[in-house]
């Protein structure tokens, strides 16, 4: 195994045992999740069938809705094209908190003090909800509860954590404190906010004891099945591309981003793709707990077990926004530099990964009815860096909604909500949304299809249009529309994950078009046929 210089990916000879039983189709690098789980496989969708609750999903937030509607008695079925957890759920880094990517102080601005106790109320909530499903089904994931510390990026910055140990008091978070420092030798973090009961766990353990707990009480699982149109109405109906039908009372979208909305839900969000390495260190050499800072984009750590005498530590950062950038290996080039500067016991770089994060335009996550759909129709999205309590919040609060139960956090993820605070987020990123269609009158990265090299893709101009080309390893050359199926923006080739991404909605597609991350539900029309 060569060190982090030149990047490489595990291999045999660390003793890490690759994801195999699971094929991960939302880009080529591995997760250190991918190499530990044992997802079961799931049987294809190849008869019409009928379930109180459909869900489209089956990350985080599809599989709690499904399990605890299941424990309702609720009949479920869902359904992936991927297999389950194939999506972001395996790129997260599966910190369980209540420290959002706002701060308390600017959630307190935007949402107001009574909502922001219920956003921290509900996170809190979250994190309790998984480590009981954990013990109650018996699932092994490596779940453990420990302190979180959030640290400002110099030594000057207190003023900050003292607003905001204000705010988080405020919010009901009491047991928050100031203390001098996080507790990690050779790195002064200076004074931080100390937070109290956050948690970790390894996800696609999670989600596999969930399957597990959801099929025992009848529930139904399908991937490997495309959803191409979902209609709700007095029996809600959910085609899929083979030709089957799934009927059902309610349908729960859980896609990262709603492929439920055309156009409504991707106004008030942006996709970000955001960066992962882990590194090996001495079992014992860092004190097992969550850490942020408060830089834009800010980074998060945290440690995994890996074997007796070595720890994992994940630290992840280096946001862009979607199909805006393709220079992942600078990022991961910062990310080492800022770990070893701070984490100098790291030995060895085992993992690098990138996921895509869905950023609400006011901090927390779009839970609920779907803006002007039928009343049937329930969306998941906006997960904000906190995928992982978002979909247990999901979960809580979808279940509720449709057992008819009254949930007082329902204003506050209502997807129809505006929030007056959150409107210069809102101007700036539909206003970068806009540049982007400037991509239609601009040349191609390359001029020439024989300038692509086996194994790379780039955007090529050919008349009025754009083309998609991808040369594969044997020297084949794919040509699909460069034209996002979604709302038209043009896709760019990322380099890192082998996938065609959209700059405006975060639509992304594999290397030969198909559509591996909504919103948009087709893929890349082959030049073969007629571009419309």
């Amino acid at each position: 195994m060569a060190k982090l210089n030149n990047f490489a990916l595990p291999v045999s000879q660390s003793g890490l045992k690759l994801y195999k039983n699971m094929q991960n189709d939302s880009g080529k690098t591995i997760s250190t999740w991918m190499t530990t789980a044992q997802v079961p496989d799931q049987p294809v969708l190849s008869a019409n069938t009928h379930a109180d609750v459909c869900i489209v999903g089956a990350g985080i937030a599809g599989m709690s809705t499904a399990y605890m509607l299941s424990r309702e008695g609720k009949s479920v079925v869902v359904l992936d094209d991927g297999p389950i957890g194939g999506g972001q759920t395996s790129r997260t880094t599966a910190h369980l908190s209540n420290v959002l990517s706002y701060g308390y102080s600017e959630l307190e601005d935007i949402h107001g003090q009574e909502h922001t106790r219920l956003i921290a109320a509900s996170h809190a909530t979250a994190i309790d909800t998984i480590e009981a499903i954990a013990a109650r089904e018996n699932i092994d994931c490596d779940l453990v509860r420990l302190d979180g510390y959030l640290f400002p990026p110099d030594l000057q910055s207190l003023d900050e954590m003292n607003q905001e140990l204000e705010a988080a008091h405020r919010a009901g978070l009491t047991e928050v404190e100031l203390v001098n420092q996080a507790p990690l030798s050779g790195f002064d973090t200076g004074k931080c906010l100390r937070f109290p009961n956050q948690g970790q766990f390894d996800p696609l353990k999670y989600l596999a004891g969930l399957a597990e707990a959801i099929q025992r009480r009848g529930g139904k699982i399908y991937t490997g099945t495309h959803v191409e149109k979902i209609k709700g109405g007095l029996t809600a109906c959910v085609e899929t591309s083979n030709g089957q039908v799934v009927t059902a009372d309610a349908v729960v979208v859980a896609t990262n981003s709603p492929i439920s909305n055309l156009a409504t839900m991707h106004f008030k969000q942006a996709a970000y793709i955001t960066f992962v390495i882990a590194g090996k260190v001495p079992r014992g050499s860092i004190p097992n707990a969550l850490y942020w800072d408060t830089l834009d984009p800010y980074h998060y750590v945290r440690l995994q077990s890996l074997d007796e005498q070595y720890d994992l530590l994940i630290v992840g950062g280096e946001d862009h926004k979607t199909g805006q950038a393709d220079d992942a290996g600078a990022r991961y080039a910062r990310l080492q530099v800022w770990t070893q500067e701070r984490f100098p016991m790291v030995e060895e770089i085992l993992f690098r990964w990138s996921g895509q994060v869905i950023n609400a335009d006011d901090g927390i996550a779009y839970i609920g009815k779907n803006p002007f759909d039928e009343e049937n129709v329930y969306i998941v999205t906006g997960d904000s860096g906190l995928g992982m309590t978002h979909g247990a919040i999901a979960g809580i609060l979808l279940t509720d909604m449709i057992l008819g139960r009254k949930n007082t956090w329902a204003e506050v993820y209502d997807p129809s909500r505006t929030r007056i605070g959150a409107t210069g987020d809102f101007i700036s990123e539909n206003l970068n949304v806009a540049t982007q269609y400037l991509d239609w009158v601009t040349p191609g990265k390359v001029d020439s299809v024989e300038k692509i090299s086996p194994g790379t893709g780039a955007v090529v101009r050919r008349g009025l249009t754009k083309i998609a080309a991808y040369r594969d390893e044997n020297g084949i050359l794919h040509e699909h529309s460069a034209v996002c199926t979604h709302l038209n923006c043009i896709v760019a080739w990322n380099s890192s994950e082998d996938t065609w991404d959209c700059p405006c909605h975060g639509s992304r597609f594999d290397s030969q078009g198909k559509v591996i991350n909504g919103p948009a539900i087709h893929g890349l029309a082959p030049v073969e046929e007629k571009i419309k």
